[in-house]
């Protein structure tokens, strides 16, 4: 197989490809609920379902369509298992909320069967086993502890010599009854049960701002009063004085769709060294599987040429498998908070009906439901078990050199991006783009396929950082916190609020810079 001309198509998610297109209404009035909901991936979607079933008035804004974002490109694992975790938390936090996270993520997993069950959902579900396998000897000794640590709190965990891919490993770590399936499906029949229920879910319709602590403020200037206000944006949209751009940084991870010739084994597997593979089957078609490897991650705007990533995927599917068709390839943006567990409860001490869910990290499936099971409790009995090992306002030892390194690699950036020399005129190619200096302007240059040139103003709209050019998904992407623009400006991903600005009148000036 010619490995270039599997990369002809552009990037597609097989989860948003399998699904219909949702079509709900865009708010264009002031509106009053029980609780305003932002952000409509499986946090969103989840909460909403659960407090609409417990008799509140709810609706869910989406500024694009909902479940296009993280949720729908996702590997869906359904998990507790969060790669080696469990010796770390035991470590770091004690053992007392390791078993909070733990129970938390198992709850969340189970929550997630039984809606499925009771909603007669057709949505893929199957119960599988986790592994996680090393073929380093120097991982040996952490896999064996996580072993220890999972037992301790209560998780059902085994240690095995081998596992069924092909595969050789020094030691591997198996979770049983752990799950997968296609989250749209399930998560659109859940949205179809919000509006059963009385709730409402409106797309297109973007919160920029919230005031008061109870007033929600759309792009079109509507206002939503509610009692409660959950943030599911993924990136908080609003910080409230939380500094979340100091203390989140987000990561982009790739993943292939392919056939292979061989059957996959039962279960769904991650390596424990670095660069991650991830592997898991998905039913696809009439009677056949889709194998979906994943993994490759860096922090979003420093990938340099992404394309690479894909191709690194490829070679590893090329080595373990025999590939038939490559029919899917897309990449994710996930945050990541400083200590690996994500945010979720008040916003601050100072907003205590505001509540955020972000940080999930590689786990959002589990973690997604078990966020809106937590936050849900708050808001309708006052309290959560699980509240303090997530607490958003917590303060660890392990966040606070991660805090430093972090904020220090974005300073870095910062100042790289300023002071880096860029040509004034530039040769490019369909399909490329490029930067140039025009006048003091830094402008970004993109040539499509048809030989139109798109050219915008390339310093992030968020805090100030000059964006980086994300080849492979054709995006300008921030290195600093990972907000991500479409090549004609359009926000793709926060914490950008405020598209990136046209060069406008500058246009024959900078035109004339690109040789024909």
């Amino acid at each position: 197989m010619d490995i270039k001309s599997e990369f002809q198509n552009k990037p597609s998610s097989y989860w948003l490809d399998s699904s219909k297109a949702t079509r709900y209404r865009e708010l264009g009035k002031d509106l009053q609920v029980d609780v305003a909901i932002i952000g409509g991936g499986i946090a969103g979607i989840s909460s909403a379902y659960l407090l609409c079933k417990a008799g509140a008035r709810v609706a869910v804004l989406e500024a694009d369509r909902i479940l296009q974002g993280t949720t729908g490109h996702t590997t869906a694992k359904i998990t507790c298992q969060h790669a080696l975790i469990y010796a770390k938390l035991k470590k770091e936090q004690g053992g007392e909320l390791a078993k909070q996270y733990a129970e938390a993520n198992e709850k969340g997993l189970h929550m997630i069967a039984q809606i499925a069950a009771d909603n007669n959902i057709k949505c893929d579900f199957s119960w599988q086993p986790a592994y996680i396998y090393t073929s380093q000897e120097k991982y040996v000794k952490e896999i064996e502890d996580e072993v220890v640590a999972a037992q301790s709190l209560g998780i059902e965990a085994d240690f095995v010599e081998a596992i069924k891919l092909p595969i050789i490993i020094e030691a591997g770590l198996k979770f049983p009854n752990q799950a997968q399936f296609h989250p749209l499906k399930f998560l659109q029949a859940l949205a179809q049960e919000i509006v059963k229920n009385e709730g409402l879910i409106f797309e297109n319709t973007e919160a920029v701002q919230i005031v008061d602590n109870q007033v929600v403020i759309t792009r079109r200037g509507n206002r939503i009063k509610a009692s409660e206000i959950i943030i599911a944006s993924h990136y908080p949209f609003f910080d409230g004085g939380a500094m979340f751009f100091s203390r989140i940084y987000q990561d982009r991870t790739y993943i292939l769709g392919l056939t292979t010739e061989e059957k996959f084994p039962d279960g769904y597997y991650i390596s424990a060294e670095a660069p991650t593979r991830s592997l898991r089957s998905q039913p696809y078609g009439k009677n056949q599987e889709l194998i979906l490897i994943a993994g490759e991650r860096h922090k979003s705007g420093q990938g340099g040429d992404t394309n690479t990533y894909y191709q690194n995927l490829l070679d590893f599917a090329h080595q373990t498998f025999k590939v038939k068709d490559l029919l899917h390839r897309w990449s994710t943006q996930d945050c990541m908070t400083l200590d690996g567990i994500p945010y979720i409860g008040n916003l601050t001490s100072r907003s205590p009906n505001i509540y955020v869910a972000t940080g999930f990290g590689k786990w959002g499936m589990s973690t997604g439901m078990a966020s809106a099971m937590i936050i849900s409790d708050m808001i309708l009995q006052g309290r959560s078990p699980y509240a303090e090992v997530f607490n958003p306002s917590r303060i660890t030892p392990g966040a606070i050199k991660s805090f430093l390194i972090q904020n220090l690699d974005v300073a870095k950036n910062f100042v790289q991006g300023k002071a880096g020399s860029l040509p004034a005129e530039v040769d490019i190619e369909a399909g490329e783009a490029a930067l140039i200096k025009a006048d003091k302007d830094r402008i970004g240059v993109y040539k499509d396929e048809k030989g139109k040139v798109y050219m915008v103003d390339t310093t992030c709209t968020h805090l100030g950082c000059e964006l980086n050019w994300n080849q492979a998904e054709k995006s300008w992407d921030c290195p600093c916190h990972g907000s991500r623009f479409s090549f004609t400006g359009e926000i793709l991903a926060g914490p950008a609020v405020e598209p990136l600005k046209s060069l406008g009148e500058g246009k024959n000036r900078v035109e004339a810079r690109i040789l024909k």
